[in-house]
């Protein structure tokens, strides 16, 4: 079985299976997060285990939280519904006054669950044979470190050219050329969804679940 670990605002919990938690603004929830921000819902949201996998639950009927995976990807649970908590999540939770972030992590207990064979055929290997040079990593990371940052300092977008060539001491049309070519050679490679409007979110996506940049990039920068 599996303990969840629960923190927020200075206070840890740790949750064993049949035990559950409430977080939100009224002051009897386990984690009460500001009493007087009428912004958060009074109970916002719950962390429960169920059928061996630990879930969270937004329990607002009108204001919906964000769930940062540890990729630093960004999705949105939507009043009444759930997500299941398979590795460390952070919730965040709006407020008029500041953000509060409830952070969840799940230690499993146990052998490790087997793993499937995997199906004949030929591996999916879509941008493995580009080469990512210690400059494209260095300009990813100036674009997408947002993502990687720990709230308040998480912004899951892109930052614009010319602040990412600024944190790296960069002419910006450097910062641009080694980005579209990187593009270029990962489209080239089978990687979708690289060109056209929505090109740098899918990039920042495909270098985060990829893990072509992490946390010890940040050393790139000039912070």
């Amino acid at each position: 079985m599996a303990t969840a670990r629960v923190r927020a605002g200075g206070v840890a919990r740790t949750l064993e299976p049949g035990e559950s938690l409430t977080f939100g603004r009224a002051r009897d929830c386990d984690l009460c997060l500001d009493a007087d921000d009428v912004a958060i819902s009074r109970i916002a949201g719950s962390i429960e285990h169920q059928h061996g996998t630990w879930w969270v639950t937004n329990r607002s009927t009108t204001r919906p939280l964000a769930l940062v995976d540890d990729l630093g990807l960004r999705s949105v649970l939507a009043p009444g519904r759930r997500a299941a908590v398979e590795a460390p999540t952070k919730v965040l939770v709006d407020g008029t006054v500041g953000n509060h972030t409830v952070h969840i992590a799940v230690d499993a207990v146990g052998p490790e669950p087997d793993v499937a064979t995997p199906p004949p055929g030929t591996e999916t290997a879509i941008g493995e044979e580009v080469l990512i040079t210690p400059a494209d990593r260095a300009a990813m990371i100036a674009l997408f470190a947002g993502y990687l940052e720990e709230p308040p300092r998480y912004d899951p977008y892109p930052k614009s050219y010319a602040a990412a060539a600024a944190r790296l001491g960069w002419p910006r049309t450097t910062l641009v050329k080694r980005i579209e070519y990187l593009r270029t050679r990962l489209t080239s490679a089978g990687v979708p969804n690289l060109t056209g409007f929505n090109a740098l979110n899918n990039l920042a996506e495909y270098a985060l679940t990829r893990g072509l940049i992490t946390k010890a990039d940040f050393a790139l920068l000039q912070r």
